[in-house]
């Protein structure tokens, strides 16, 4: 399970990225590899299905088409969308089984194509723009606006309340027996403290003491940043929204250990910093 929280693997050469000679040499490279991305996001994998697979770039490179990822270990890394053959996989797999560079890759190359598929227009003007530092902006060629890819920032909290239990909640989509610790979208002109004391309030009701970073992970489905948290709560009591939430519940280690056991309760996947979360309470972790 990635951890987000150390230095990346992955060289984005920001600077000499912008220079398209430079990237249309790495291109040439030997070694350089490309890393396909089909249209519903999964990318090909050796057969283990555990680690992107690239293959060789052949062919002229294309700016339009062609997205530099980066350098790993000065290898040149670049995606393009189109069909995979052979193993492939989605990130919430990937992001279970893989980490480091390779996970790098799959959430730069996933994030990225999905961007340049859905956001091709100039927000000022309406006019098609066109990719530019290696497929990392979009610049209009009719107003000359600069387009950078959108993330939308979303918190997630793994709320305890006086008596070192964890607050776990279930939306009205989800399977049942499905849980997580509660999330939700920053609103805009919105701190990241003040969207968790929000969420949670609005959720579920609570009230909070105090809120503590944890860590993030980008989670392009398709652009979002969670933003994790631990928060105490000031008091037990609990009045769910039932908008967003169908249930909620307080869980001990013990009684969380039960119902997992006994599959009541469905933890969220592997891949995710919600399962960081709970599983950093259930370690004792969160400070």
């Amino acid at each position: 399970m990635q951890s987000w929280g150390s230095e990346a693997v992955l060289d984005r050469a920001d600077n000499r990225r912008k220079v398209p000679e430079w990237v249309s040499a790495q291109w040439c490279r030997s070694g350089a590899q490309l890393l396909v991305v089909d249209a519903e996001g999964q990318v090909a994998t050796d057969e283990t299905m555990s680690r992107p697979q690239g293959v060789p770039t052949s062919g002229n490179y294309n700016a339009q088409i062609h997205t530099f990822l980066g350098l790993v270990d000065n290898v040149p890394w670049f995606t393009a969308e189109g069909p995979v053959t052979g193993p492939r996989a989605s990130l919430r797999h990937l992001g279970a089984v893989s980490g480091g560079a390779a996970l790098e890759l799959v959430v730069g190359a996933v994030a990225l194509t999905a961007w340049h598929r859905l956001e091709p227009y100039c927000p000022g003007c309406g006019a098609r723009t066109r990719a530019a530092a290696g497929g990392v902006t979009r610049r209009c060629p009719a107003c000359s606006r600069v387009q950078f890819p959108r993330t939308d920032p979303a918190v997630i909290v793994a709320v305890i309340d006086p008596d070192d239990r964890l607050l776990l909640g279930r939306q009205a989509s989800w399977d049942r027996g499905r849980m997580s610790v509660l999330a939700g979208f920053v609103d805009a002109g919105e701190s990241l403290e003040h969207a968790v004391h929000r969420e949670v309030f609005e959720e579920a009701g609570v009230r909070l003491r105090e809120v503590r970073y944890f860590g993030s992970q980008p989670w392009p489905f398709p652009r979002s940043l969670m933003v994790g948290f631990v928060a105490d709560a000031a008091s037990s009591d609990i009045t769910i929204d039932r908008v967003e939430i169908e249930e909620a519940a307080w869980f001990s280690r013990a009684e969380l250990a039960s119902a997992l056991a006994e599959d009541r309760v469905r933890m969220p996947g592997p891949a995710s910093i919600a399962h960081r979360l709970i599983t950093a309470w259930q370690g004792r972790l969160l400070g």
